[in-house]
Formats: structure tokens, sequence, C-alpha cells
């Protein structure tokens, strides 16, 4: 019988799912965002509401799981379960409503299994230093490597954090953007003295929610579409410009924009403001990005280990 892998995702803003067959082929692959880390930075644990969200997010993959009869999986959390006081009350919920079993991952497991979901699509050259960004919800990982990862730096700002923290009012007023802006710099700073390496790569690949909703934005996608978007070359004079644009319309105007979901709008001007950062720092000109993922990755790793 040909086995069939499932990968669930538990981030800080959403919960994801994909599932393949043997041959790699894309049976499901849903991303819903539950803001499992939402007001984690002012209590130090997840809520009541995003918990009771959460779980019936993955009670339902739980049940697709169960049609397409998934033979592999793994399920793994990250940033908001990392630094949550009471991740082992949500992890006994899950398994209590769907007999699964998640796992804490550390930012650098959770980076190398992004770098390589990212660049499984991509020529892959053992002489390209390739530099993978991953903009969560509550952390950013830096990924480079040439041909397979090398290191792994997971930074403690994302897109609900940075905007919790920082950006209190609608519009945020210029004061806030720059010291959100700041931030971020100063920790990529600290990351590019502890690894050099970091602002020397040959590609720039990005993933995830906030990179692909800006290169979405940018296109003014009216209907998502992922082969407009994946390999989609996104530069920093256009994510400048996503950037003014959105960062000074209040979010009522905001969620008009063509290619930003309704459920990250209010999210999408921290997130501009982490890539933002990294670019700026790093004197990024252009990345690629990537449709695929820590998801991909992770099955990645669920096919090696069958075969």
């Amino acid at each position: 019988m040909d086995s069939i892998f499932a990968a669930i995702d538990i981030g800080s803003n959403s919960t994801n799912l994909l599932i393949t067959d043997s041959y790699g082929e894309k049976l499901e692959r849903i991303v819903r965002s539950t803001r499992l880390g939402a007001g984690l930075i002012k209590t130090g644990s997840l809520g009541a509401e995003s918990i009771e969200r959460t779980v019936s997010c993955i009670s339902e993959y739980a049940l697709l799981m169960k049609t397409h009869k998934v033979t592999n999986m793994r399920v793994v959390a990250t940033a908001a379960c990392r630094v949550a006081d009471n991740s082992s009350e949500f992890f006994e919920k899950v398994k209590k409503s769907t007999g699964l079993e998640p796992e804490i991952i550390s930012g650098e497991q959770e980076g190398a299994l992004a770098f390589r979901g990212a660049t499984k699509s991509f020529a892959n050259s053992a002489n390209t230093q390739t530099l993978v960004i991953d903009i969560g919800g509550a952390s950013t990982e830096l990924m480079i490597g040439a041909g397979s990862l090398e290191t792994a730096i997971s930074i403690p700002f994302g897109a609900v954090t940075l905007s919790e923290s920082e950006l209190h009012r609608d519009p945020p007023r210029p004061e806030e953007l720059t010291n959100a802006i700041s931030l971020v710099s100063d920790a990529v700073d600290d990351a590019v003295h502890m690894n050099p390496q970091l602002a020397n790569a040959d590609r720039i690949i990005g993933v995830a929610g906030t990179i692909v909703t800006i290169a979405a934005v940018e296109l003014g996608l009216k209907q998502f579409d992922a082969e407009k978007l994946h390999a989609m070359r996104l530069t920093r004079e256009a994510v400048e410009d996503v950037f003014r644009t959105l960062a000074t319309e209040p979010l009522a105007d905001r969620v008009f924009n063509p290619g930003l979901p309704r459920d990250r709008a209010d999210i999408i001007v921290g997130g501009c403001c982490l890539l933002v950062a990294v670019m700026r720092r790093l004197q990024i000109p252009e990345l690629t990005v990537s449709q695929h993922n820590l998801l991909d990755g992770i099955i990645e790793t669920l096919r090696v280990k069958s075969s």
C-alpha cells in the first residue's frame, strides 16, 4: 500500500496542514488563521479562546487525515508554544480531541525544516549560498546554506508579537513604525555579528504568510493564485512601497487592498516592518517567493524515513 504523508504546523498566527501521496503530490494544503499566540506577549499564556479555535481547527485536520488514510504524520508547534507557560494544557486538549500529540520544535529545528521545504523546488547548487527568510507570528527564522543548511537563527519577533507590542494606533504612528523596525534591525545586527555569512548570500528565498501576502498585494491579486506567487521576484522597492501603503491606512481601509486576506490585515504592517528591517539591514535588493515551507520540509523528512 502506498504511503500517505501529513504534516501539521501549529504556528503563532496560523495552523496549517499538508497531505501528500507517496510521490509527493499534494492532496490537501490548508492555511488557516487561528491566532494561537494572540495576547501571549502580555500574559505569557495561550488564551482560552485561542486554544479553542486551534483545537477545533486541528480536529478538522484530523478528520481529513483519516479520510485520506494517512500512514505517516508529524504535528509540530513553534514559537508560541515554545514560550507559553500553559502549552502542556493545550497539548492535552489536542490529544483528547484528536488523538494527535504535538511536539515543540526549537527555532533551529524549525529553521532547518523550513530551509529544506523552501529550497526543494529550486535548483540547489552546492556552490550557491542561499538565505531563507521565514517570518512567522512570534518569531522570524533566518537560514543559510549551500546545498544544505549550515546555520539557522531564530529572531524573537513575529508579525503578531511585533504588532501587539509596538503598533498601538490605527494607523500606526511614524515613531511606532520606526521603533518596530529598529528593534528588528538590532536583532538582525546581533545575528550577523555572530554569523557574518548571513550578509553574503547569493540567493534569497522568502517563505510563509507575511512574505506571500506582501507579494500578493504587490501583484494586486483579487484571488489567491499560488502559481503566480511561487518563484515571483519581489524587490525591496516593491516591499517598501507595499509597506508605505498599508502602514498609512487605517484597518477599515486596509482590508480592501487586493491580495490582503482580512484575517491578516491587522498584523500585516508588523510583518512589513520585519521584512523591511531584514532587507534593509542585509542590503537585499530582491528575494524569490516560495510557496513551499516548513510543512514541505516535514513531509520530506517523513518520506526519507519511510523509504
